[in-house]
């Protein structure tokens, strides 16, 4: 049967943890930690970013991620904390099952970016 949106995403929500922005805080405390911003870059360019966090948009995450592929960004390592946030928390949702299923174990999703700042976690300039 075919999957739309909703179903993905429930899919998704429940494959990833969600962790409120006071977990997220004390989870960034950690050394062995990626943030990854899975927003477009023009989205980051407008707010801006977690401190730490690596953009990179959904539509690229899979080639990012994967050793194998010529895109690959060698901060992406399956034994690191994954804290995944976009605007909303459904690209994170999204993007955090993808990673689980490319075999990343510790993968979180963090929600969305204005609540995260709102929440008082630290941002800089894209």
């Amino acid at each position: 049967m075919a999957k739309n949106v909703k179903d993905m995403l429930i899919e998704a929500n429940s494959a990833a943890p969600k962790l409120s922005p006071a977990e997220a805080a004390e989870k960034m405390r950690s050394d062995d930690v990626l943030i990854v911003d899975v927003r477009d870059p023009t989205e980051v360019q407008q707010t801006g970013k977690i401190k730490g966090a690596v953009n990179v948009s959904r539509g690229m995450l899979e080639f990012r991620a994967d050793p194998e592929s010529q895109y690959h960004n060698p901060v992406f390592q399956k034994d690191k904390t994954i804290l995944l946030h976009c605007a909303s928390g459904g690209r994170s949702a999204l993007a955090g099952k993808t990673l689980q299923d490319m075999g990343y174990t510790a993968v979180f999703n963090i929600g969305g970016f204005k609540d995260l700042a709102e929440a008082g976690i630290e941002t800089e300039p894209a």
